[in-house]
C-alpha cells in the first residue's frame, strides 16, 4: 500500500484522503520511511486474509461498553441486523473520521432495523473519551485482548518499526489498551443479518481506507427485502 493513495470517490474517502495528505506533509522523512516499511510488511504478511467473510456466521462475544457494562453481541443480534465496525483507537484520526461518518447515518441505520457498535481494544475509559470527543450515541465497546477481533480474523501485531515510532512519540498502546500488547484490529466493517449470517464484510489492512457508510445502508436494505 502506498502512502500516496489516489483520491477515492465518496464523502468519507475524500476526508480520509485529505487527512492522509496533511499527515504526509507534517511527518519527517524518517518517520514516513518507517510507516512505508511497516505498510509493506503488513501487506507481505497478508494481514486480514483469514477474516470471516460473507456467508460465515458471527461468533458470539461478551464485550464491555464505555461504562464497563457487559454487552452480548448475540443478544444484540437477536433484536435484528447488526453493524460492527472495528477501529484502532481514538488516537487514530482516520478512525475518528469513520466513527463520525457512522454517527451521521445512525438514524438511517435504526430506521432499517439495524444496530451499530464500534469495537476497539481501548480500555473502557479511553472508549468513553472517544465517545465524548466524537459525540457518538452508539455503543463503543472494548475487546479485551482482541479476543473477538482474533475470532473474526482481523487482529494483527504492529510491526516493530511502528511500535518504536509510536513509543517514541508518546503513544503507548500497551497502556491505552486492555491487555493487548501491540495487537490491533484491521479496520473492518461487517453487517450481520438477524440470523447471525454475515452479509457484508469489508477488511482492508490499509488503515487510511474505509468502507463508505452508504454501502452499509445498502446491505441493511437487502436485509429488509429478504425479510419481507
Amino acid at each position: 500500500m502506498s502512502l500516496q493513495s489516489t483520491l477515492l470517490e465518496g464523502t468519507l474517502a475524500k476526508r480520509l484522503q485529505e487527512t492522509l495528505t496533511n499527515s504526509i506533509a507534517q511527518f519527517p522523512p524518517e518517520a514516513l520511511e518507517v510507516i512505508q516499511a511497516a505498510n509493506e510488511e503488513v501487506n507481505q504478511r497478508k494481514v486480514g486474509k483469514n477474516a470471516l467473510k460473507v456467508g460465515d456466521s458471527l461468533p458470539d462475544a461478551i464485550l464491555s461498553d464505555a461504562s464497563g457494562k457487559s454487552v452480548s453481541l448475540s443478544g444484540l443480534n437477536k433484536q435484528g441486523p447488526l453493524v460492527i465496525t472495528f477501529y484502532r483507537g481514538g488516537w487514530c484520526p482516520y478512525c475518528n473520521l469513520e466513527l463520525k461518518a457512522y454517527q451521521d447515518i445512525l438514524g438511517e441505520i435504526t430506521e432499517r432495523g439495524g444496530q451499530l457498535v464500534a469495537i476497539s481494544p481501548e480500555k473502557p475509559d479511553n472508549s468513553l473519551s472517544t465517545t465524548e470527543k466524537n459525540a457518538l450515541t452508539f455503543p463503543v465497546l472494548t475487546d479485551t485482548g482482541n479476543r473477538f477481533a482474533k475470532a473474526m480474523g482481523v487482529a494483527f501485531e504492529l510491526p516493530i518499526g511502528l511500535q518504536n515510532l509510536f513509543s517514541g512519540s508518546g503513544l503507548n498502546l500497551q497502556e491505552m489498551n486492555a491487555d493487548t500488547g501491540w495487537t490491533l484490529p484491521v479496520p473492518a466493517t461487517f453487517v450481520v443479518d438477524g440470523s447471525s449470517d454475515i452479509i457484508l464484510a469489508d477488511v482492508d489492512p490499509d488503515y487510511t481506507r474505509r468502507l463508505e457508510p452508504s454501502e452499509v445502508l445498502a446491505a441493511l436494505n437487502s436485509c429488509a427485502v429478504h425479510s419481507v
